[in-house]
């Protein structure tokens, strides 16, 4: 399982390492104005929807009923299965697509309400959001054959996929120079990444054996227990994306610049969960699937608990430096041309607020695999919608006073009740299953966590001193910072976990 995670998180980290070449870019070219607010918007909408229909709520149903249907069944009834889905699948996206395209306006109007006030905005985002919308459709199909992929223990290309978005994005403001301006080149570049993904999966997976073609739905047992799986799951994010709509919703009615700064931030906080959270998910849920498949209840808890202490031994270190170093991060990546000193002072506000909730965002994965894989999704849907409706009260009860670092405040603490509801609900079910080993690693992070929050300061002025006078200062600054910062990290949670006798989820060889 370890391997496979190396497999998934080394592709999602050339993921973000290209990503973070194109955010960089996005931020020098485009800044934190009108036309970064509807470029913004554009591409969150598709992404919205994809993580409804596709990513979200499709896996937790497909992976568990397609990795039973191939033990159970074999190949052949699998691969039926997987076709009768992709049909169904293709059909509704087609109707919903079209209808969004006509209707787009409409969709704007609901999505960015406060953009109604400037119409050059408000023509902006509707123009560019048609450009972007036809993605979710290819995005989707990217994901039902991942799905395939994955249930054969093959991870690489699907995770190697979100690198063509972020390449088309590139080569696309490198000819920004052929259109109407750089938001309508990113535009076009997310348009055709999505067509460029679906070849990449589509031809692994034909060379693995298991890419599906169409095949009419059939009534079959297989076919019923991933609709009721699939339904509260959609219920269940739809509802994760009601919170982030909210967070466009409200932002559209702030000044010009706050979608923006949302935007930039939530670049850097979702580093962590595609690298770590997703990355374990991914491998964790049919992990589970297969040994719970063979009623190996022992096997499967262990999977989760070793998932588990992986994720938090390489996420406390986001989560400190997050809270104590935000504005040096948003500087040192984002600081360059039109995104002004002002713009990183915004940012860092709300990827501070962001940090409060890293933790539980990167474990939800790994804990709502307890249930997905035993195909209940309902009890997932109602930890989440607890957790919703607590972050929209908070949305809507702090934004006019904190501004868009009320909203991922609210965010975070949304995370927190989510994440500390689902752990209580799998633990009473006997579905999670936390070990010695498991919180005396917990023990020993936290530990390590302290001591680098202790020493920051003393970092942040040594490293200053060394920087101050060097080009790209604010760059460098973060890289020193970022080395010393791992190195303490590192050494400090070596030895706590040798004192308190805790095994490290990972061995370098």
């Amino acid at each position: 399982m370890i391997r496979h995670f190396a497999s998934v998180s080394g592709f999602t980290l050339l993921s973000r390492l290209s990503g973070f070449v194109r955010d960089v870019l996005l931020a020098s070219i485009m800044g934190s104005g009108l036309i970064a607010d509807a470029y913004f918007v554009a591409q969150r909408l598709p992404n919205h929807f994809r993580a409804i229909f596709g990513e979200g709520a499709f896996n937790s149903a497909f992976v568990p009923a397609y990795a039973r249907e191939l033990e159970e069944r074999g190949e052949e009834a699998a691969r039926r299965l997987a076709g009768s889905i992709l049909f169904a699948l293709t059909l509704i996206l087609v109707v919903l697509s079209a209808v969004a395209m006509w209707q787009m306006p409409f969709v704007i109007d609901l999505l960015a309400p406060g953009f109604s006030d400037e119409p050059e905005k408000y023509a902006l985002a509707v123009t560019l959001t048609r450009i972007t919308f036809p993605y979710l459709l290819f995005v989707s199909l990217v994901t039902l054959i991942s799905g395939t992929l994955n249930a054969h223990s093959r991870f690489a290309s699907a995770a190697a996929a979100p690198i063509l978005l972020n390449l088309a994005i590139i080569a696309a403001l490198a000819c920004a120079f052929l259109f109407p301006s750089a938001a309508h080149a990113a535009a076009w570049g997310i348009a055709i990444s999505g067509v460029l993904q679906l070849a990449l999966v589509a031809v692994n997976a034909k060379r693995a054996n298991c890419l599906p073609s169409f095949v009419w739905p059939e009534h079959s047992a297989s076919l019923k227990r991933f609709l009721r799986a699939l339904g509260p799951a959609v219920i269940g994010s739809a509802g994760v994306q009601i919170a982030i709509f909210a967070d466009t919703i409200i932002a559209s009615l702030l000044p010009t610049g706050a979608v923006s700064a949302i935007s930039y931030a939530d670049r850097l906080y979702q580093l962590p969960l595609g690298l770590i959270g997703i990355a374990a998910g991914t491998v964790l849920l049919p992990e589970m699937s297969r040994h719970l498949g063979r009623n190996d209840h022992t096997t499967a808890h262990a999977a989760q608990n070793r998932s588990m202490a992986l994720t938090i031994l390489l996420t406390m270190p986001f989560f400190v430096a997050f809270l104590s170093i935000p504005e040096e991060i948003m500087r040192g990546v984002f600081m360059h041309g039109r995104f002004t000193a002002a713009d990183a002072s915004a940012s860092a506000l709300v990827l501070a607020a962001y940090g409060i909730g890293i933790l539980p965002v990167v474990l939800i994965r790994s804990l709502v695999a307890s249930f997905h894989a035993r195909q209940d999704t309902t009890t997932p849907l109602i930890a989440a919608f607890i957790g919703i409706a607590i972050n929209v009260v908070l949305k809507i009860a702090l934004y006019q006073t904190w501004g868009a670092s009320g909203l991922a405040f609210a965010t975070a603490i949304g995370a927190w009740v989510n994440g500390g509801l689902l752990a209580l609900l799998a633990y009473r079910k006997s579905w999670f299953a936390p070990d010695h080993h498991l919180a005396r690693l917990i023990i020993a992070t936290g530990i390590a966590a302290l001591i680098l929050a202790a020493v920051t300061p003393s970092l942040k002025i040594i490293s200053s001193s060394m920087t101050a006078t060097l080009p790209m200062s604010a760059a460098l600054l973060l890289i020193a910072l970022g080395l010393s910062g791992g190195v303490v990290y590192a050494v400090s949670v070596g030895i706590a976990a040798r004192l308190l006798k805790a095994p490290l989820p990972l061995r370098f060889r």
